[in-house]
C-alpha cells in the first residue's frame, strides 16, 4: 500500500481514483485513530458521534469537524514540547483567528506537498522569485508564531530564488527594486506570488490609475485569497486576469484554494478555470443536511488532507460553497476531482490570507 511517504515522491496528480480511495482509507483511518487518541477534545467529540476511531471508512464516512473550531478551540494530537510553531489564520480586527499546532513532521509535509503541487505548475527547478507585496517584519518572522499570510510568502518562498518584495512596508509599488529585479533575469522564466485583494488593491489598481505597466510577459503567477472583496467589486476570475495581464504582462495566470487550517495540500486551478485535489487531498461537497451532493450540485465543501497530523484538521467542513465537476477525465490531463468555489456561505465571516493585510502577525 502507498503511504503518505511514497505520495510526496510522486508527481502530484498521479493517483487514480480506485487507488486513491484505498489509500486514503488507510491513511485516514490511522489519522483519525491517531486524533482520538492523542487529542482530548476531538475523543470527546468522536465519542459523541458514536465512531469507531479504529475502523476503515471510506473517506466520505470520517468524521469532519467545522473548520470554525479552531477559531474557539486549541486542538492538538502532540505533546507541547514537539510543537514547533503555530499557524493564525489570517482575519480583519476583532475577529477570532484559528490557532494550529504544528510540529516538525507535520510543517515539514506541508512544505514538501506545496513545492510538488507548486512544481507542477513552474517547473522543478526555482526561478527567480517575485513576491506582490511587503517584505515581513521583524516582528512577524518568528516562527513559533506566525499568520497564514506570512506563512504563505515562506512557503511559497522555499521555490524562489532571488526573492524580490514589489512592495514597500506601505504597500506602495517599489518601481526601482521590480525594474532592477526584471533586468536582472531578463530572458528568464520568473515566478511571480502574491494574494489576490493585495495584488489587485495594490498592483492592478495604482498601475492602472497611473497608466503604467511592467513588461513580466515571462512570469507565471500564482495567487489565492481575498476573493470574497473582489466578489464584492464584481471582480471575478476573467476579470482579475484580463486586468492582471494588461498591467503586468502575465499570461501564466493561476489561482489556488487552500486555508491555514489545511496548510500545504492547496487545491490548484488549471487552465481550464478548475481546482483539482492533488495527491494529498480529497473534496466533497455536502447539502445542508450533510449527505452528499449529486455531481454539479451545490453545496458546501468538506476538504480531506493526510498532512495534519499534530492537530485534527484531516477531515473539514468549510464555509464555502462549491461544485463538483468530475474526477480523472479533466482535459487539462490531472487526475483527481475537480471543482469550482462559488464563494462564501452567506453567514460565514470574511477572512482569508489576503482579505487583510494590516496586521500579518
Amino acid at each position: 500500500m502507498i503511504s503518505l511517504v511514497d505520495l510526496l515522491d510522486l508527481p502530484p496528480f498521479s493517483i487514480s481514483a480506485s487507488a486513491k480511495r484505498d489509500i486514503f482509507r488507510s491513511e485516514l483511518q490511522e489519522l483519525t485513530h491517531h486524533h482520538y487518541l492523542h487529542c482530548p477534545e476531538y475523543k470527546r467529540i468522536i465519542d459523541l458521534m458514536e465512531f469507531e476511531s479504529r475502523v476503515a471508512v471510506d473517506p466520505e464516512n470520517v468524521p469532519f469537524l467545522p473548520v470554525g473550531i479552531f477559531k474557539t478551540h486549541r486542538l492538538s494530537s502532540v505533546a507541547s514540547s514537539s510543537l514547533v510553531s503555530t499557524l493564525n489564520s489570517s482575519g480583519t480586527s476583532g475577529q477570532q483567528v484559528s490557532r494550529i499546532s504544528l510540529d516538525r513532521g507535520t510543517a515539514n509535509n506541508q512544505k514538501k506537498a506545496l513545492a510538488r503541487i507548486t512544481a507542477d505548475c513552474i517547473g522543478d527547478s526555482r526561478l527567480p522569485m517575485l513576491i506582490l507585496d511587503s517584505a515581513p517584519s521583524s516582528a512577524t518572522t518568528d516562527r513559533t508564531m506566525i499568520s497564514a499570510r506570512t506563512a504563505g510568502i515562506f512557503g511559497f518562498g522555499n521555490m524562489g530564488l532571488d526573492r524580490t518584495y514589489a512592495f514597500d512596508e506601505n504597500m506602495g509599488i517599489k518601481f526601482d527594486v521590480i525594474n532592477d529585479f526584471l533586468n536582472r533575469h531578463r530572458d528568464k522564466h520568473v515566478f511571480v506570488f502574491g494574494f489576490t485583494y493585495i495584488i489587485w488593491e495594490h498592483l492592478v489598481l495604482p498601475l492602472s490609475n497611473m497608466g503604467r505597466q511592467f513588461s513580466i510577459d515571462n512570469g507565471t503567477l500564482i495567487h489565492g485569497g481575498g476573493w470574497k472583496k473582489l466578489h464584492d467589486r464584481s471582480v471575478d476570475s476573467a476579470h482579475f486576469k484580463r486586468s492582471v495581464k494588461n498591467v503586468t504582462g502575465i499570461t501564466s495566470i493561476y489561482n489556488y484554494y487552500g486555508m491555514a487550517e489545511q496548510a500545504g495540500s492547496i487545491f490548484l486551478e488549471c487552465d481550464q478555470g478548475h481546482y483539482h485535489c492533488s495527491n494529498f487531498s480529497d473534496v466533497f461537497i455536502r447539502r445542508n443536511d450533510l449527505t452528499l451532493c449529486d455531481s454539479a450540485e451545490r453545496g458546501m465543501i468538506e476538504v480531506i488532507s493526510l498532512l495534519p497530523h499534530s492537530y485534527p484538521g484531516h477531515a473539514l467542513l468549510t464555509e464555502d460553497v462549491g461544485t463538483l465537476l468530475g474526477e480523472d477525465d479533466c482535459p487539462c490531463g490531472r487526475l483527481g476531482k475537480y471543482f469550482v468555489v462559488h464563494g462564501r456561505i452567506a453567514t460565514s465571516e470574511i477572512r482569508g490570507c489576503g482579505d487583510t493585510y494590516q496586521s500579518s502577525s
